[in-house]
């Protein structure tokens, strides 16, 4: 068996090149429209993810190249911002689903809002659960997950439901079972590859936001690297356009 950096590369890239592909044909385009009328109507991009999807979460929110109007959250917000005790933060929170009420009471969520939840397997209870919350409460949901790993789990939520059978619209990210792509011995793989495939989803659906609004003549609310002369002025005034709905941590 092989398990090389170039074995690596390939399953990357042929993964990437069928998620650009199907982009240019059109695949995004439902998720895109339904962000780009979310922030036509002053609404945020809220953007969540547990273990390591929470990275899929900060490709959307807070970063440079990215979108303004979008607000990430993670279960430690439940300490940060909520009356829990930091005891409470083990690794296996985002498996319960007792967890969203306390987690969404934190979050700033507005009437117009709408959800992007990332989650390899889709299955947790706090996952399930923060795409049941927004629906309940009248948001669309947009689904970032590997098809052919949830489909081959047990749901944890008492609902006994999937995020993909909860979200209006499911991008599979390619992952396969397991996520690793590599075999390095019997039983034993490497080469995860959901977190690469998410990001490059996310980098998608703000390029297909930011090209839509700019293709209409308007000018996309995007972040200029704080890094850069006059970064933070021109991030600052927009950020003031969402004061209080939009939460940047360190």
């Amino acid at each position: 068996m092989t398990a090389t950096p170039s074995d690596l590369l390939r399953e990357a890239t042929g993964r990437l090149d069928r998620l650009a592909s199907d982009a240019e044909g059109g695949a995004l385009d439902d998720a895109i429209a339904l962000l780009v009328d979310a922030l036509d109507r002053g609404g945020v991009i809220q953007a969540f993810g547990t273990g390591h999807s929470e990275a899929f979460a900060m490709e959307i929110a807070g970063r440079a190249g990215g979108l303004i109007p979008t607000n990430r959250f993670a279960l430690r917000d439940i300490v940060m911002h909520g009356d829990r005790e930091t005891d409470v933060l083990t690794g296996s929170l985002e498996r319960e689903p007792w967890v969203v009420d306390e987690l969404m009471a934190t979050v700033p969520v507005g009437e117009g809002d709408v959800f992007v939840i990332a989650s390899n397997s889709g299955v947790n209870g706090s996952i399930v659960g923060t795409a049941l919350w927004a629906k309940e409460h009248g948001h669309k949901v947009i689904a970032v997950t590997s098809l052919e790993h949830t489909a081959r789990v047990e749901p944890k939520h008492p609902s006994g439901k999937r995020l993909s059978e909860v979200a209006d619209i499911v991008i599979d990210n390619l992952a396969p079972y397991g996520d690793s792509t590599l075999e390095v011995a019997d039983g034993i793989g490497a080469g995860a590859i959901s977190s690469i495939t998410a990001a490059f989803i996310a980098q998608l659906l703000t390029l297909g936001v930011a090209r839509t609004i700019a293709e209409r003549g308007d000018t996309p609310p995007m972040y200029i690297s704080a890094n850069i002369p006059g970064g933070d002025e021109h991030n600052s005034v927009l950020e003031d356009r969402y004061a209080g709905r939009i939460r940047r941590g360190a």
